[in-house]
């Protein structure tokens, strides 16, 4: 989904994290903090000068390296200092985390079905994702209020957080946030001010469609 940014109010461009090894091999991170692979940051660097294009105001981020790191990349083009914050990690799945896909499954399929099904699930018991759009909405909103009018924020975090952030600044029901497709790595969302609120101006940017290695699929 592709539109002009031109026009509108603040925007805010929700960024995930370059590639990881555990992306690689299908492991679902939630909160465990990985590093970028050599590749991860060479796509940190090329989305970085794509970006930087947008004349960000300001970078907010996820303290997990996979994160940080790929917001330093952005901090080097535009000179913007980096606000960390823990708000924007990914979920945390709780034993989830470190499995294969298929590992889930194997191991805990009722609850994979359920939470395939849209059903409020606590993955591995870790956090529900209407807790995760609580604890990162409010770090988005704070970001966008410093803004001046028709101000950027690029806000640097995960799959799962982004889709979950984006579905309640759209309004849509937690049910209903799957039908928003993960991001690749290091492509980017971007949601726009309006007058009856906030409108998805574009959807994974930055790359051709492809199978997304998520770490909530």
């Amino acid at each position: 989904m592709n539109g002009s940014t031109r026009g509108h109010g603040r925007r805010v461009v929700f960024w995930r994290h370059g590639q990881t090894s555990w992306n690689l091999e299908g492991r679902f991170q939630g909160s465990t903090d990985i590093p970028l692979t050599d590749a991860g940051r060479s796509q940190a660097q090329r989305a970085a000068r794509l970006l930087a294009a947008l004349s960000p105001d300001a970078i907010v981020s996820s303290d997990l390296q996979r994160a940080a790191d790929t917001a330093a990349e952005l901090s080097a083009v535009t000179g913007l200092e980096v606000v960390h914050d823990s708000g924007l990690r990914e979920t945390y799945a709780g034993s989830w985390q470190g499995l294969t896909n298929e590992e889930i499954q194997e191991q805990y399929g009722e609850q994979y079905r359920a939470w395939k099904l849209g059903e409020p699930v606590r993955r591995g018991g870790g956090e529900l994702g209407t807790e995760v759009a609580d604890r990162a909405v409010p770090v988005v909103l704070d970001a966008v209020k410093l803004l001046p009018d028709r101000g950027t924020v690029v806000v640097v975090s995960h799959g799962g957080t982004i889709r979950m952030a984006i579905g309640r600044l759209l309004g849509l029901d937690p049910s209903n946030w799957e039908a928003l497709g993960g991001l690749s790595n290091c492509c980017w969302s971007v949601l726009g001010e309006g007058a009856r609120g906030w409108r998805l101006l574009e959807h994974n940017a930055g790359t051709l469609p492809e199978p997304v290695i998520g770490d909530d699929t």
